[in-house]
């Protein structure tokens, strides 16, 4: 395995986007749209992604390949904040998405020192996510039933926090 790293989106990064985000397996297990053209993607990339201020590339050796991001919580919820991801299907297995989370929850607990909880929430039958977050030291807390509709049906998620006081998990 070459080099993860995360780093902001740029315009120039659409077609290699498009590359796995377009993938029926990655939508399928994904919260992530379909996309009808690529002008739907360009419309996404700079509604969406590119202002977003913790939208990021999931890079292997400068190359994007999927994303991750986080949405800190606000108000009476500042204390807390969500992650998610999805990886190009053909880059699964490899343990890429663990070292990406490990690298965002790091850098979360260190630059939003407000940040007490990073949660995450996972299709109950996408155990390749559920294990991602466990290898990434996150503890699944429970199941919300009926909690979200994902490609037209209503699903059940499995939650997971991650606590600031929790232990480290190694990078690799």
């Amino acid at each position: 395995m070459g080099e993860i790293t995360l780093r902001p989106y740029e315009v120039s990064d659409i077609d290699e986007f498009l590359e796995w985000a377009s993938d029926e397996e990655v939508i399928r297990l994904s919260r992530l749209e379909r996309f009808n053209s690529r002008e739907d993607a360009l419309c996404y990339f700079k509604e969406v992604v590119i202002p977003h201020p913790c939208y990021r590339a999931i890079c292997l050796d400068g190359r994007p390949i999927g994303f991750i991001f986080f949405e800190p919580g606000s108000g009476k919820t500042k204390c807390r904040g969500l992650i998610g991801y999805a990886l190009g299907a053909k880059y699964w297995g490899q343990g890429i998405t663990t070292k990406a989370v490990k690298i965002l929850t790091s850098a979360v607990f260190k630059e939003f020192p407000e940040i007490e909880r990073v949660e995450a929430f996972v299709d109950v039958e996408n155990k390749a996510s559920a294990r991602v977050l466990e290898k990434a030291g996150f503890q699944k807390e429970g199941i919300l039933r009926k909690w979200i509709v994902l490609n037209g049906k209503t699903t059940d998620v499995s939650m997971f926090g991650l606590l600031s006081t929790d232990p480290v998990v190694g990078t690799n």
